[in-house]
């Protein structure tokens, strides 16, 4: 094998992880809880859709981006008042029928709009950031039957930055929870 350079744990230092298939949802569910159970922390799994219970069943904490989208709704609202503050009552100060130059009912709708817009650009832009998004390559993509998570497979896959990765184990234990296909991944595509 051209390129094979072993690691301290023996493998090749361009190992990605190991990678198996499951028949069903509720499979990868109990394989997950066994890999779990076995010491592994980095796996992720791959699905069509969302699987009721997985989070927990991975040990994922809650998700940050509802507090991201709050702040930025209140840095909306905040800027859309200072915008209007400093303009109505400074530096364009305009007196109609002795209303007040700094009227906060008027900054209503404006502060409306900027909030749900700051919060819409924040809930994307930090979805993607926290999805770690676009990624345009990433080393399960060579594997021959991973294109299959988007339609009707169901997968988990284990990266070798494990601190209890050993290949066979993984094997062993994806293979026990009923895995098939069980495939070393490798960083680059093997030619």
């Amino acid at each position: 094998m051209s390129g094979y350079t072993p690691s301290k744990s023996g493998l090749a230092d361009d190992t990605f992880g190991i990678v198996a298939e499951f028949a069903s949802p509720y499979e990868l569910l109990e394989a997950v809880k066994a890999v779990r159970k076995a010491g592994f922390s980095k796996i992720d799994t791959h699905t069509p859709f969302p699987i009721h219970g997985m989070d927990k069943a991975m040990g994922l904490p809650g998700s940050k981006l509802p507090w991201l989208v709050l702040c930025g709704g209140l840095l909306g609202t905040a800027s859309a008042i200072a915008l209007q503050w400093w303009m109505n009552g400074y530096d364009y100060a305009y007196h109609v029928g002795g209303k007040p130059v700094v009227s906060y009912q008027a900054y209503v709708p404006i502060g409306f709009e900027l909030t749900v817009l700051f919060s819409a650009f924040t809930a994307v832009l930090g979805m993607l950031a926290m999805n770690l998004l676009p990624q345009p390559y990433h080393p399960l993509f060579n594997h021959p039957r991973f294109g299959r998570f988007s339609d009707d497979g169901f997968f988990i896959s284990i990266e070798a930055k494990d601190p209890n990765f050993s290949e066979s184990k993984a094997r062993e234990v994806l293979k026990t929870a009923g895995g098939t296909e069980i495939t070393l991944i490798r960083e680059t595509p093997e030619t």
